[in-house]
Order: C-alpha cells, then structure tokens, then sequence
C-alpha cells in the first residue's frame, strides 16, 4: 500500500516543470524574430502562443526527449537564417556525421514521417547548411523508427511562405486562418476554435426526428 498521495498527480507536475525548463524560448514581442517551430504547425497555434497562451499538457517523459537532448553536449545551437528584414530561428535536436538529426515522440508504428516534421527537418538543413537529416521517431516501447531526408528548396520556399505570413499577421494582431489537422484533438486552443457554446440543449433522437413520445 503506498497511502493515500495522487502519485499520478505528482509525476504529472515533475513532467509538466521539467517542460517548461526545456521549452524553446520564444520572445513574444519580437515580431521580426519567428522560430522554425511555430510555422511548422498550425499558424492560428502559434499566434495564441504568442498573444494569449495556454500552457500545453505533457502527456509522459518521452515527449521531453527532444529538449533534453539540446539542453546536452550533444545538442546543437540555435541559429539564425535571414528572410528579408525577419529573422528565422532554429534548433536542431543535434548535427552528427555532418548531418540534421530530430527525435521524436510517437504512440504507433509510424509508415511516413509526420509533415510538419519534414518541414522542420528540411528548414534546419538549410538553417545549419547540411544536406542531409533524419528524423528518429521513438514509441512509449522504446522501438525506433528512423526516416531519412535530402535537402528540399521547394519545401522550404513553403516554410519562407508561412514565416511571412504569421509575422504579418502578428503585426496585423489578426488570428490566422483555422488549419484542421490530427493535432487539434490535443491542442491546448482545442475549444478557441470549435467550440463555441459551452451550453447546450440535449435533444433525444425521437425529438431530432420529431417523433411523439406517446
């Protein structure tokens, strides 16, 4: 018997202090410096970062892998790739062999890599000038599942798209276009952006085909 403490609560709380610890930091008022990270996933996440955050909820220590590896000798260091008068900051995980290497988080056996990941990968390639990267994505099973990438310059065209794009709109303090996604469901804004009544009326199946109840 181990008493009565919410153990679960606690290892909840350590997750959630060592994340904020390991979190790139991302200035939000400095509209002219935009990380890799936020045009990578949803824009209109990225804004709310940035004018109203929600802290996010970690759902386990893996998700931390990939801050805890920049935060060792093994990581690299943030850099800077100049777009006109905005500045583009990156973090690669870490840069072996002469190549971009990202770790990340996954619950399934995953076939392709996950889109925003290749974004972010291919950006650091250009960032950091490599040619090459992989990306390891690593289940709560400790099984690895490695994919590998050359340098792309139409996909990060689209990533130079997206930065000028959330850097006008953050100047324009206008919210960015709805972008669905499989990331939503977990998405600390889920409710900002579907739900929009907290009150509503229960309808019975007989009343939604407009059945009597006699």
């Amino acid at each position: 018997m181990m008493g009565d403490r919410d153990f679960r609560s606690v290892v909840k709380n350590a997750v959630d202090s060592i994340g904020r610890e390991l979190e790139i930091e991302i200035d939000a008022k400095d509209i002219k410096t935009i990380h890799l990270k936020e045009v990578v996933q949803c824009l209109r996440r990225s804004y709310y970062d940035r004018v109203d955050p929600k802290e996010v909820e970690r759902r386990g220590f893996n998700d931390l892998l990939a801050g805890m590896l920049r935060k060792l000798q093994y990581g690299s260091n943030p850099k800077e790739f100049a777009i006109d008068d905005i500045k583009l900051k990156g973090h690669a995980d870490m840069i072996a062999d002469d190549s971009i290497v990202l770790f990340r988080p996954t619950n399934t056996i995953l076939e392709t890599p996950q889109a925003n990941d290749l974004l972010y990968l291919n950006a650091c390639m250009w960032i950091y000038d490599k040619k090459d990267g992989i990306i390891i994505y690593i289940t709560g099973n400790k099984e690895e599942i490695m994919f590998s990438l050359t340098r792309d310059k139409k996909m990060f065209e689209e990533v130079i798209r997206r930065i000028r794009v959330l850097s006008d709109l953050l100047k324009e303090q206008k919210t960015p276009i709805l972008e669905p996604s499989n990331d939503c469901t977990d998405c600390q804004y889920y409710q900002r952006c579907f739900i929009t009544k907290k009150n509503t009326k229960q309808v019975s199946l007989s009343e939604m085909l407009g059945l009597s109840k006699d």
